[in-house]
């Protein structure tokens, strides 16, 4: 009898405490509990009138990290100027063609240097259209409703992208000087354009979907042509021969010459991008060691897909460290956007102190970010120096962004070694600086992930 009055004490204590109704829903009694969450203390009602008419991160800012980190490095790579991409997703573009930008400025001892990013947006455009449009063929006997076909139209084309896209657009299509081919005002300011080719894209594949392969292939070729006639009104006719003068940074004249696109990239930059440059992440939700391929993650049809080697952080390192030792900047990426003090120009886990602000903790780390969508890469820039304590260790690190002179710290950004720990996510590398054991991974067959994975969203 005992026994039997102390268990039915034990349910009602239960059913008690958690008191939420049988559905899983939010119950009078457990509603009262929440409420005692918020009590008016002086500190809280303090804290509620400053959110109030305030800016959070202006409000989180940590006081005792006011001061500006030490702006000396002890290696940097040589490179001047600083580009904008303005209100576009073209940040892997800008990233990609500055490393190129860096090494001809230093090649050649230019006094300044810019390609054309336009030139290279106006074919990465075409080929994701043609990407989109052939991928509606090859799949017209999945479902709308299937997970590919879904994704696919979910995305059919935007500015945005990543390294392939570098590589293989300028070996397909080489560079032009930004002289060549300058930017207006669609190329800067993308939204509107990207709308107008996603809806066009979606009716053609729809179209697509329905048609026979043989009629689908010559069809895909009219409607490639209609997406070009777009292209051209709202980015300019991308040019097959220009002429550039290079100068001294005395002024004067070193040469004149007529090029095409491929002629003036094999005479001033001249390397395989697809064959020389490997990509290394540092995704600590996968496994280590191990060779990833994205499907669909590309730009170009015929082109590659995004392929990585995943590796712990003490790996990646060393080899950023020898590239900027040796004068040659990376393309790098991270979750610029954690962090971020604009105004100092600096990415420090100390710079805002929302723990405070709120009473209460964040103690996810970066596996756990990424494995509950908190964090991923969204932006890339170039890395292009490091300063190295008396041991040789990192104590921060600095990269050209593509924003404009007037953000940031002269148009970089400056991470303390911790931030690049906690939310750099890829470097690309030329091959001289990876280790062998690291590039003979590159020998196992790649683990397919699938194009929806949240971590390889297009960098913007």
């Amino acid at each position: 009898m005992k026994k039997m009055f102390l268990t039915a004490l034990l349910m009602a204590g239960v059913l008690g405490a958690s008191a939420q109704s049988k559905d899983g829903g939010i119950s009078e009694d457990m509603l009262s509990r929440i409420r005692q969450g918020y009590t008016a203390t002086p500190e809280q009602k303090a804290v509620k009138n400053a959110l109030a008419s305030n800016s959070m991160a202006t409000l989180a800012i940590n006081a005792d990290n006011l001061t500006m980190i030490d702006t000396h490095f002890s290696h940097r790579v040589t490179t001047h100027g600083i580009t904008d991409q303005q209100g576009s997703g073209r940040c892997w573009l800008f990233t990609g063609l500055n490393v190129l930008r860096a090494k001809m400025i230093s090649k050649y001892d230019l006094p300044s240097f810019e390609f054309s990013q336009n030139y290279n947006s106006f074919y990465d455009l075409l080929e994701k259209s043609n990407l989109f449009l052939q991928a509606m063929i090859d799949n017209r006997d999945l479902p709308l409703e299937d997970r590919k076909v879904d994704w696919l139209m979910k995305n059919a084309i935007g500015d945005g992208g990543q390294f392939t896209g570098v590589s293989n657009l300028i070996m397909k299509y080489g560079v032009v000087p930004k002289s060549a081919m300058p930017e207006t005002f669609q190329s800067n300011n993308t939204s509107q354009m990207a709308n107008i080719l996603r809806l066009k894209l979606r009716e053609f594949g729809l179209e697509l979907r329905e048609l026979k392969p043989a009629k689908a292939a010559e069809r895909k070729e009219e409607m490639l042509t209609e997406i070009y006639s777009i292209l051209v009104k709202c980015l300019g006719v991308p040019p097959t021969e220009f002429e550039w003068a290079r100068y001294d940074k005395e002024g004067n004249l070193v040469s004149k010459k007529t090029y095409t696109p491929k002629s003036f990239y094999e005479e001033y930059i001249g390397e395989d991008l697809e064959k020389n440059y490997i990509m290394v992440m540092n995704d600590p939700s996968r496994e280590y060691n191990k060779v990833y391929e994205i499907e669909y993650d590309r730009h170009v049809y015929d082109g590659e897909n995004w392929l990585y080697i995943n590796l712990p952080i003490e790996r990646i390192k060393p080899m950023a460290i020898a590239s900027i030792k040796d004068n040659t900047a990376m393309y790098f990426s991270c979750d610029v956007g954690k962090f971020i003090d604009r105004t100092k120009g600096t990415l420090d886990i100390a710079n805002f102190d929302y723990a405070s602000l709120f009473n209460t903790s964040f103690p996810m780390d970066k596996k756990q970010r990424i494995q509950t969508f908190s964090s991923g890469s969204s932006h890339a820039m170039t890395l292009i120096a490091v300063d190295l304590d008396e041991h040789g260790v990192a104590k921060k690190w600095m990269v050209e962004n593509s924003w404009g002179v007037s953000s940031g710290y002269e148009g970089n950004l400056i991470m303390t070694d911790e931030w690049f720990n906690e939310y750099m996510f890829r470097v690309v590398l030329e091959r001289k600086y990876v280790p062998e054991d690291i590039l003979r991974l590159l020998e196992q067959e790649p683990i397919l992930l699938p194009a929806w994975d949240p971590m390889f969203a297009p960098e913007e």
